[in-house]
């Protein structure tokens, strides 16, 4: 199985050590490439749109690449970010706004429609879900159809310091998840989101998209006949 792991921190704190015991749990043989923000991308969007007509061109392209090559490639996804201020950290927003190409509603990648992914947010006290949701809502438009969320609050400011009751709660949990993670088979496209390919469809056909270069993305594919991503 290759997993990509993006991680919305540099530190290693408890989001990170969570998403290690699940990695880790996962009892598949494993090719992993491991990524932190801000380190590996430590760029906002200019809001250029270079992007939309040649992705080659966006100033941030290099880095971005890299990482979105090992996305692609991948059978599952990671993503771990504290919840700072009820939202995932600075430089995971940044890395969705970076990559919002991928989007059902721009040039979504026909691989995206296979994969399976899994959010990891943790807070002292509240928050956790609210920081999930922004990168949940933004796998669900690149098109993954299997995605788990686990937020929790931890009630410490580090992963020394929660408690071993809650660590063998956190435990148990991620050895559930990692058994189902460990069972390799491809996932199910959802309704909701063949219906958001359909609606995004007619608005290519339509001329209601970025760019006619987008246009002719989704006509190259056969996606604006009966051509699906996630048909084989």
């Amino acid at each position: 199985m290759k997993i990509t792991i993006i991680n919305g921190q540099n530190h290693k704190g408890s989001t990170y050590n969570i998403g290690k015991l699940l990695i880790d749990s996962i009892s598949c043989e494993k090719e992993i490439s491991e990524f932190f923000l801000p380190k590996d991308l430590n760029y906002f969007c200019a809001g250029c749109y270079t992007c939309i007509e040649d992705e080659t061109k966006c100033p941030y392209y290099k880095e971005k690449n890299a990482i979105m090559q090992k996305i692609e490639q991948s059978d599952l996804l990671l993503f771990t970010t504290p919840n700072y201020c009820m939202a995932p950290s600075a430089p995971m927003k940044a890395f969705i706004d970076l990559t919002f190409t991928y989007w059902i509603s721009h040039k979504p990648r026909k691989c995206m429609f296979n994969k399976k992914a899994v959010i990891i947010s943790t807070t002292a006290g509240a928050g956790a879900k609210k920081a999930i949701k922004p990168v949940k809502r933004t796998l669900f438009y690149w098109g993954i159809p299997w995605i788990k969320c686990y937020g929790i609050s931890v009630q410490a400011m580090n992963w020394n310091g929660v408690s071993e009751k809650k660590k063998v709660r956190i435990e148990k949990d991620m050895k559930k998840l990692a058994k189902t993670l460990s069972k390799c088979k491809t996932p199910s496209v959802s309704l909701n989101t063949k219906f958001m390919f359909h609606i995004m469809a007619k608005m290519q056909k339509s001329n209601f998209g970025s760019s006619p270069t987008e246009k002719k993305y989704w006509e190259d594919r056969g996606w604006l006949g009966k051509e699906r991503p996630w048909k084989q």
